[in-house]
């Protein structure tokens, strides 16, 4: 029986790895361990934790590691402070490995903290290429990682081209295409209404008529630039006029900047057509990209899951430069003129064919199954053919 020992940081966290928590739940052979932290504790974020454990998982420890500002130190504080903190947690708990999901800064203090202690750190997600600051953390994650489980191909040739072991690299698919598998083909497209009127403040949306879904974040390499870049897609979103839901900003550098801008606008502007959310349960998230007209912003979730589902995306800015993405993704800069021609171009085109770009619905249990059989070691050395 191997301890498998899961850190979540943040709501993306927790999407990103909940169909390997259900997998590694119930094989035989492997104990669930579980580490909440970080902004997935905090009500400004949507209180994740509460999400996690209605879905009935119980936490082994909450670590509290924000440093609040919302600044490049503050971030740097943050990754700090879990690394004090997570050392003296897994000595509680003994992992046999700990799986570090993506490329956020609480996910390089765990990989760090595992690492120096000799447990065998499992990385998600590894091998893509993006803008931002998570690019270079999700890199040194991988250095520091003993096993890869990168969502396609191209992000497993990648890893190995950086000197990782070949037979350490495992292409299983993104686990939170499992997920959207899962909800699309259980629940169809709709679902989601009833939770909508429960949560968020601002105007009333319905789902009978199109949609746009919004969730932009900070370019952490372009700190300061957060609140006029926020408001060109706000200008885009007050010519378009659409029912429109949108998600508050995640906790990374300039997210208070990004915050201050929807703040000014829906105080100035009381827009009758945008309703904002803080946080949203995995299912109706999925469910909402599933029926709207159009997804925009910069958040990775219209392209990794967005390619199985087809929704039309217009990706904003440089946040995802680079990343592997299918037809459904229009890219624009940071001007609501391109934002407007780019998502009426994408409201009238509709739906696109779904593409397994990031997997075929399949990753968790071939993660949970490698994690129980994979050799585990911690001795690495550059791995060149």
């Amino acid at each position: 029986m191997r301890n498998v020992c899961i850190v979540i940081g943040s709501r993306a966290n927790y999407s990103s790895i909940k169909a390997v928590m259900r997998a590694v739940r119930a094989h035989p052979d492997l104990k669930l361990q579980l580490i909440v932290g970080a902004s997935a504790l905090l009500d400004r974020f949507g209180s994740v934790v509460d999400v996690i454990e209605k879905d009935g998982f119980r936490p082994d420890a909450r670590v509290a590691m924000i440093v609040e500002g919302e600044t490049p130190g503050t971030m740097a504080k943050s990754t700090g402070l879990g690394l004090l903190e997570l050392p003296t947690i897994f000595d509680i708990l003994k992992p046999d490995v700990v799986v570090s999901v993506g490329d956020r800064f609480e996910t390089m203090a765990t990989a760090v903290a595992a690492s120096y202690m000799n447990i065998p750190v499992a990385h998600t997600m590894g091998g893509e290429v993006s803008g931002t600051i998570d690019e270079s953390i999700r890199h040194a994650v991988t250095k520091l990682s003993h096993v890869h489980f990168p969502a396609n191909l191209a992000a497993a040739d990648r890893i190995i081209r950086m000197g990782e072991d070949p037979a350490t690299v495992h292409p299983v698919g993104c686990p939170r295409v499992d997920l959207v598998a899962e909800i699309i083909q259980t629940s169809g497209r709709l679902g989601a209404a009833e939770w909508l009127e429960r949560e968020g403040a601002g105007a009333h949306i319905t789902l009978d008529q199109p949609f746009l879904l919004v969730s932009q974040h900070p370019v952490t390499t372009e700190y300061g630039d957060g609140e006029a870049q926020i408001a060109e897609t706000l200008e885009a979103l007050d010519e378009l006029r659409m029912p429109t839901i949108m998600l508050w900003p995640n906790a990374d550098a300039g997210s208070e900047d990004l915050s201050r801008g929807m703040r000014k606008f829906r105080e100035h502007r009381k827009p009758d057509y945008i309703r904002f959310y803080k946080n949203f349960p995995v299912e109706t998230w999925v469910r909402l990209m599933a029926s709207c007209a159009c997804a925009l912003g910069n958040s990775s979730a219209p392209l990794r899951e967005g390619a199985f589902i087809g929704v039309p995306t217009v990706n904003i800015g440089s946040r995802q430069t680079g990343r592997d993405r299918a037809a459904n993704v229009i890219d624009v800069a940071c001007d609501r003129v391109a934002i407007v021609d780019a998502v009426r171009r994408q409201v009238a085109h509709g739906h696109y064919p779904s593409d397994h770009l990031y997997g075929d619905g399949g990753a968790a249990p071939r993660i949970a199954e490698i994690l129980a059989t994979a050799p585990l070691r911690v001795q690495k050395r550059l791995h060149y053919t």
